[in-house]
């Protein structure tokens, strides 16, 4: 296979990546031309893009060697959101600038006073963050309104701001924040808390104001999940803690979709392998290969291909950073100081199907954490060697980098390469949801999600008007797999397989815990604890039965579905920076 093949995929590739009258093979050579070293990596990279084993966030393939005045980093996290109305539309006019130019944004909205305090200045009362968001959904809205790709946003609030409750249920019903995604920022304490059934003191600036039952304002956000899909959660300590640059910033938000948590002016650089063109028929079983033992034929993992491949990504991904627009100086200064990249994968639950392993299951997770293990070892090596090359990112500090939590779960041989040469880029390892580019891989399964469905019926919103197309699963069509769908799978083993993915991931995972029409509130409530003890830096889940509604039906051919209504506010445009498909639940970065 040589790039998208069947219609829809050749659709969205023409509308989302390519500049007008371009083929996919010339989309190929801009990208690869735009990124890459010399005529020997410019082969490489070129073949590896061609076969789509490596898939680049939309907005490289949109940018890199185009003539259009738009960015490559999907997303972008604002600086905090301070409490001075100067300052909140300072902040809404640097996002409607990134917006302009293509790009995501996520906020905290932490640092605003509580609804109802007095301003002695103006002998008036604060409106609250979830009041002031209302100014970025409606900068949002006119954004997309204009005639650009929509930047979703992210809001995040601390679990233990006085107006927790309020932002907890900003968006329960079809007509809040319709440009946002929300979650809730939870510290270690917090859950100690609801662990130990104590009381919580909600605080803003050393005053408390509140003093709740953790349990409480826990089931609180549960229960809004369960019914809106939102809020989601970031473990912002845990974010803190594992992260790499931990002597040298502090995270407080992420981009829209979670898989990156980023500092104020943080950018997402975001690509990923695509696993399904590394699995193939074996005439013998080597070591180099995968084979589920229990299969008949001969389908196997190649490792070596993989393995061989990530150099000259890694590469050629580092090169976008000086190569492209951005949209403030102050994310330019950002993004070279740290270098940053998200490269993952997907297609795994494709991949899982033709081996034979059930997704979600104790051999699902030994092959996600063996993926993703190669991966990072094999991208901080590259990455290694670039510094030695051309040196490490400029903020790198040998002693403090290498007592990083993640760094030091690295091969032996790894951490020895970084010792010696530092490291071209902070992190490297990411896992976004992948929409719209694993739609023009031929619709392969996204990211680490299982299938969604057999077949189904996708409504895309351009701006000349909705669009339904049909759509079969790649591992369905190509190879005649029928495995479990993202709603027969249980939530334990959703949660389960977001946490042996994050186990080799330095940033974070945006993962949808789907929960199925069948699963009681009790087998339900335990969803983000779950997520919390095993590890993971945040979680969002769906609930098809819940009050949210969308764009994607299930074909008719496999069930009559019932027929959903849908405003023009819940209908996504495709190729925008990030949003979330309503019906499955799952964010796209792509």
């Amino acid at each position: 296979m040589t790039g998208p093949t069947i219609p829809v995929a050749v659709w969205a590739d023409e509308q989302k990546y390519r500049q007008e009258g371009e083929e996919y093979g010339q989309k190929v050579a801009r990208v690869a031309q735009a990124l890459t070293d010399n005529k020997e990596h410019f082969e490489k990279f070129r073949g590896i893009l061609k076969d789509q084993r490596f898939l680049p966030g939309g907005r490289v393939q949109t940018a890199a060697g185009s003539y259009r005045r738009v960015t490559a980093f999907n997303c972008f996290v604002m600086k905090d959101v301070p409490d001075s109305m100067e300052g909140i539309m300072d902040v809404a006019k640097e996002a409607a600038i990134t917006m302009q130019l293509g790009g995501g944004v996520g906020y905290d909205f932490s640092k605003i006073r509580p609804r109802g305090t007095r301003i002695k200045s103006i002998g008036s009362q604060a409106s609250g963050p979830v009041s002031f968001m209302g100014i970025m959904d409606a900068t949002c809205k006119t954004i997309a309104s204009a005639g650009h790709r929509r930047g979703a946003q992210m809001g995040c609030l601390r679990v233990d701001h006085p107006d927790i409750m309020e932002f907890i249920a900003a968006k329960a019903n079809h007509d809040n924040l319709t440009q946002f995604n929300i979650s809730v920022l939870v510290t270690d304490a917090f859950m100690e808390a609801v662990k130990t059934d104590s009381d919580f003191d909600l605080v803003f600036e050393g005053r408390v104001f509140e003093t709740v039952r953790a349990r409480h304002l826990w089931e609180t956000i549960l229960r809004n999940t369960w019914d809106w899909a939102e809020p989601g959660v970031i473990f912002i300590d845990r974010v803190n803690q594992m992260n790499n640059l931990w002597y040298c910033e502090d995270i407080s938000a992420t981009n829209p979709c979670g898989e990156q948590p980023l500092p104020e002016y943080g950018a997402c650089l975001l690509g990923s392998f695509n696993l399904t063109r590394y699995v193939e028929l074996q005439d013998t079983y080597t070591e180099d290969t995968y084979r589920a033992p229990e299969i008949s034929q001969d389908w196997g993992f190649n490792w070596s291909q993989l393995e061989h491949d990530i150099p000259h990504v890694v590469r050629a991904m580092d090169n976008v950073i000086d190569e492209t627009t951005y949209p403030l100086e102050a994310q330019e200064v950002e993004a070279k100081n740290k270098r940053r990249m998200g490269l993952g994968v997907t297609g795994l639950g494709n991949v899982l199907g033709v081996l034979g392993i059930p997704y979600g299951g104790e051999e699902a997770k030994g092959f996600t954490r063996k993926v993703l293990n190669l991966i990072a070892n094999r991208c901080y090596m590259a990455s290694a060697s670039l510094a030695a090359e051309k040196g490490a990112f400029p903020l790198f500090d040998k002693e403090s980098y290498l007592q990083g939590e993640f760094i030091k779960k690295l091969d032996p041989d790894v951490q020895e390469a970084i010792a010696t040469f530092g490291v071209r880029n902070s992190h490297l390892t990411s896992i976004a949801p992948t929409g719209t580019i694993s739609l023009t891989a031929n619709n392969v399964s996204s990211g680490i999600e299982p299938v969604f469905s057999l077949s189904y019926d996708r409504t895309i919103q351009t701006f000349e008007g909705p669009m339904v197309k049909s759509v079969e699963d790649y591992a369905y069509r190509e190879w005649g797999i029928e495995c479990d769908t993202a709603d027969k799978i249980s939530v334990e083993d959703h949660v389960g397989m977001l946490t042996a993915a994050q186990e080799w991931v330095d940033s974070a995972c945006s993962k949808t815990c789907n929960v199925g029409d069948s699963v009681t509130w009790d087998q339900f409530k335990d969803v983000y604890l779950q997520a919390y003890e095993g590890g993971a830096k945040g979680c969002t889940t769906f609930r098809a039965a819940g009050k949210r509604f969308g764009i994607l039906n299930a074909s008719a051919s496999e069930d009559v579905v019932e027929e959903q209504e849908q405003t023009e506010d819940e209908t996504v445009v495709e190729g925008g920076a990030c949003y979330i498909d309503v019906e499955t639940g799952i964010r796209s970065c792509e």
